[in-house]
């Protein structure tokens, strides 16, 4: 075969076969007194490359297609191979027409307990648990996917969401924390309430907010603007159903900044009562809704 056609084919292989997430992990475990150990590079390594070489879904990915995410793991202590430690997970998606990143997902899991022997092979297995390392990271990944989904097409992440709750489903009855129904926020109860219809208000909001919201910023700003303001009401019908949920800590972790940002300058909007709703279903931010200049 034309070698030239050779380079062509692997390249265009590659582009289809690509897999869905662009991943960066940082393994920190300077509160372990040992933070050069060898064990916490290769964990580091390891966890990249099991992220990034997994296919986790059946759709073909361009590799710009991949979705940005980080997992910041906080080694808290450890003994021989049992692991204390947090994760912190973020992912974030780019804006239609510009160069701009838009946070879509930010959760602090401090329950966060493992096995790890050094250079153990890293495999999911939807069906069964073997392992909170790699459940913990499935779980967080198919999430991710689930709310990137929600994001381009109302309610399109139920597929991956699911996907979780079999995860949780397998985990039940391990004694991992993270996994059974708690009055505390944990894995569980964050995957129930993006199943719930009880809580529709969340996703209803993170596909206006971004699709007709930020997408068309670039081409109208005012309307962009003006959606985005929309958006908080969606949050604000949740709200009054149930009050305080954990679905609007994680929507406002991750986009709060970015709404002051966002509704700061530009074309004026009406916005008044986008802030009062703000105060009342996220007052735990007012000094973010102070800064809206309008």
């Amino acid at each position: 075969m034309n070698r030239f056609f050779l380079i062509v084919l692997l390249i265009f292989s590659f582009n289809l076969s690509a897999q869905e997430f662009n991943a960066q992990v940082v393994v920190n475990a300077e509160q372990t007194g040992n933070p050069n150990l060898q064990v916490f590079k290769t964990l580091e390594r390891s966890l990249k490359e099991f992220i990034n070489n997994t296919k986790w879904t059946n759709i073909d990915y361009r590799t710009e297609e991949r979705i940005n995410c980080s997992f910041f793991i906080t080694i808290v202590s450890y003994t021989n191979d049992a692991f204390s430690a947090t994760v912190q997970v973020q992912a974030s998606r780019p804006v239609y027409g510009s160069n701009y990143e838009t946070t879509i997902f930010n959760v602090n899991d401090k329950q966060f307990s493992f096995d790890y022997l050094e250079f153990q092979p890293l495999n999911y297995n939807p069906n069964s648990f073997e392992s909170n390392l790699i459940s913990v990271i499935a779980f967080y990944l198919y999430t991710i996917l689930g709310v990137d989904a929600d994001t381009f097409e109302l309610n399109s992440g139920t597929k991956y969401y699911e996907e979780a709750k079999n995860i949780v489903g397998n985990a039940q009855g391990t004694t991992s924390s993270g996994w059974i129904r708690d009055k505390d926020p944990n894995r569980y109860r964050l995957n129930d309430d993006l199943l719930s219809g009880t809580y529709d208000g969340y996703r209803t909001a993170m596909y206006t907010y971004h699709r007709e919201g930020l997408d068309v910023m670039n081409n109208n700003l005012k309307k962009g603007k003006e959606v985005i303001t929309e958006s908080m009401k969606s949050l604000q019908d949740m709200h009054n159903n149930r009050p305080n949920s954990y679905l609007m800590r994680v929507f406002f972790d991750a986009k709060a900044d970015e709404i002051s940002s966002a509704l700061s300058g530009g074309p004026s909007v009406n916005i008044a009562e986008t802030i009062q709703i703000l105060n009342r279903i996220a007052p735990t931010y007012s000094d973010n809704w102070k800064n809206i200049k309008f």
